[in-house]
């Protein structure tokens, strides 16, 4: 079955390439493109695709406010957002509200269809060094309020996503068993108990 893709750019050199793209990969159907954001999510209302790629900086309706009104209806469409330089806020933004995906475009083109079907398939696929430089700041900020180091904000992020203690350890190059630790770290200090909560948990408190 095809995945059903919605393409949003304003710049239609970026949108026309974004399309093409997708038309050769034989496992997506583009049901359409849109140059703002109005036209965006009036079209993702009407369609329900299965994602929805998405400039952050468009006119009429910005990516966020679309993303935003997307979350407030419940749809169930998955957001992708592109991106060619993002604040911290928007960041953290993106993350509260559900976004799967944020890649910036200097980002290669393979690279922007692997975090798409890594959506498809369940698995957030947001820019480390974006998330980690707005986690930080986070932590600088509410230091205080949140006890978690840098390094426990990823794995936060990382079981939020759907990873296994194994491919934590994969990606942050560390035993499983560190993992382990770390998690028993943070379920002490947010007092939390297991995966599904600290989920629920790092959501209601804006950590992912």
């Amino acid at each position: 079955m095809s995945v059903r893709i919605i393409l949003a750019d304003d710049h239609r050199i970026i949108l026309e390439g974004l399309e093409q793209l997708f038309r050769r990969e034989p496992d997506f159907e583009v049901l359409g493109t849109c140059t703002n954001g109005l036209e965006a999510l009036e079209m993702v209302r009407e369609l329900s695709p299965d994602v929805l790629v998405l400039d952050v900086d468009m006119p009429r309706m910005d990516g966020i406010t679309v993303l935003r009104e997307i979350h407030e209806l419940r749809i169930p469409t998955r957001v992708v957002l592109l991106t060619a330089t993002v604040g911290d806020a928007d960041v953290l933004e993106a993350m509260r509200l559900g976004a799967w995906g944020l890649v910036l475009k200097e980002a290669a083109s393979v690279r922007l269809v692997q975090s798409v079907r890594s959506v498809v398939r369940g698995e957030r696929a947001l820019d480390q060094a974006l998330v980690s430089k707005a986690l930080e700041k986070v932590v600088r900020r509410d230091g205080k309020e949140n006890p978690l180091s840098p390094r426990e904000h990823e794995v936060v992020r990382m079981v939020a996503s759907g990873l296994r203690n194994k491919e934590i350890a994969m990606r942050l190059s560390i035993s499983e068993g560190t993992v382990k630790s770390y998690l028993h770290a943070i379920y002490e200090k947010l007092d939390v108990h297991g995966r599904v909560e600290l989920t629920l948990y790092a959501q209601e408190k804006g950590l992912l």
